[in-house]
């Protein structure tokens, strides 16, 4: 079987070219021909000598999951459903603003952690997806939308708030990050790729000491009674656990808070005293919150606060002194707005086995 090169961080890659008798500087070459040109054919690759090139084509391919549909929203949103073999699919969705290009991937086909006013933990969990399937939407997204007139790609910010918790399959998520990174790749700043996480707190460490970028956290409850319910993981990772974690996090994060987000859920945890509680919560961890109104689903057990409610619990926020933001509903006419990416999932039966190694 080749060799997908879009399983490699930059390290594997120049590892792997050297047990093949070339020079590190060829492991770069490729590496911009694939991420800085978006390039999958080896012929293409003018500057490689023929032999090595017809030695790649014997040995490796680049191929990122296919695309099975596309849908465009009428604000511009971009979704693609991509093909992950056994019967799954991720979804993928480009956000375009003026100053920038926002794509929000998937980590896992399916999810484990089965967060209540989510539609993509309804659908269950099969597995982690690789290197090459976590990386290869970002090679996809720019592949399709084609680069700006000045040679830049679109994708300028990455988000991994798609299908999945990323920091329970963090091996190939910290591979993709570092792609994402390199200069010979696509040299993202960190401050322009964001990890979120419901609050997996040992791989928050590791993430911290081994790749720290941006930092969001799904908190949507501000005491574990109700965490609890809206967030399984909680009874792992407790609020107070999970708030250390995030002022360790920040010794080595490229920014100097974390985003809190949450969902804001009628009659559930939109009240002015639960805002009141978030205050005292994170009373001591610098951080942004994002509100988010509720993305309905079938047979969804909530409903969407309305936005008198929201904007009431923002003001008692930032009366405190919290940078609080409403996030603008985008995609949502395409299902691609937040919480609604479901993907295809193959296989439910995997999640018991999933969540007992997170829960206690």
């Amino acid at each position: 079987m080749k060799q997908n090169l879009l399983d490699f961080e930059p390290a594997a890659m120049a590892v792997w070219f050297a047990e093949h008798g070339e020079k590190p500087f060829r492991a770069k070459q490729v590496m911009r021909w694939i991420y800085k040109n978006g390039e999958s054919d080896f012929d293409a690759m003018s500057d490689l000598a023929i032999s090595l090139r017809e030695k790649l084509k014997q040995l490796a391919c680049i191929q990122p999951p296919s695309v099975i549909r596309e849908e465009t929203a009428t604000d511009g949103t971009h979704k693609w459903l991509l093909n992950v073999g056994t019967g799954n699919a991720v979804e993928a969705v480009f956000i375009p603003e003026d100053d920038r290009g926002t794509l929000c991937i998937s980590t896992q086909a399916g999810c484990a952690l089965d967060c209540s006013f989510c539609s993509t933990g309804k659908q269950g969990f099969n597995r982690n997806l690789s290197t090459a399937e976590i990386i290869g939407q970002v090679w996809w997204a720019n592949h399709e939308l084609g680069k700006h007139e000045e040679g830049n790609w679109p994708v300028t910010n990455v988000v991994l708030m798609g299908m999945g918790e990323p920091l329970l399959n963090l091996d190939n998520t910290v591979s993709a990050l570092r792609l994402m990174l390199d200069d010979h790749c696509y040299g993202l700043s960190r401050r322009r790729v964001t990890v979120s996480t419901s609050g997996v707190v040992p791989a928050m460490d590791r993430l911290r000491d081994e790749c720290p970028v941006a930092l969001a956290i799904s908190l949507h409850a501000p005491n574990d009674k109700l965490r609890n319910e809206l967030v399984p993981i909680n009874q792992k990772y407790p609020l107070q656990e999970l708030m250390a974690a995030c002022l360790r996090y920040l010794e080595k994060a490229p920014r100097d808070f974390v985003t809190f987000e949450y969902v804001m859920l009628a009659g559930v945890n939109d009240g002015v005293h639960q805002a009141r509680e978030l205050i005292n919560l994170v009373h001591d961890v610098p951080c942004k919150f994002n509100l988010i109104p509720f993305n309905p689903f079938p047979q969804a057990p909530y409903q969407r606060s309305d936005m008198e409610t929201v904007k009431r619990f923002r003001d008692v926020l930032m009366q405190a002194g919290i940078v609080t933001t409403i996030r603008k509903i985008r995609g949502d006419d395409i299902a691609a707005a937040c919480g609604q990416l479901a993907g295809q999932v193959q296989d439910k039966t995997k999640r018991a086995h999933r969540l007992a190694e997170v829960r206690p």
